[in-house]
């Protein structure tokens, strides 16, 4: 799956697991990093950081980059059906996904 083209839902488990969407957004707009962060009013030192994981990222800034690239954060119970449809999606073909709660 790849999640930065596609319309499903994701569960990011990890703190560095948002990264590779915003980069593949980010891509997938054709925008360098330098020309990203300009136009979304952060520098490239916190886009690189939240590309990359590594170090803090205030959450209205990381909220800013989501949104100016159209992408946006949702806050769901872990029993919603969108949670358990992103734990499925989360497998590859022939991985036992967890199962229905």
């Amino acid at each position: 799956m790849n999640p930065a083209t596609t319309s499903s839902v994701i569960t990011l488990a990890a703190p560095g697991a948002l990264g590779p969407v915003v980069r593949e957004r980010r891509r997938a707009q054709n925008l360098r990093i330098d020309d990203a962060a300009g136009l979304l009013g952060v520098s490239v030192d916190l886009m690189s950081r939240l590309e990359n994981g590594q170090g803090s990222v205030r959450l209205d800034k990381m909220l800013a980059v989501l949104d100016g690239l159209g992408l946006t954060l949702l806050v769901v119970p872990k029993e919603h059906p969108w949670a358990r449809e992103a734990a499925r999606a989360a497998f590859a073909p022939g991985d036992t996904p967890p199962p229905p709660t």
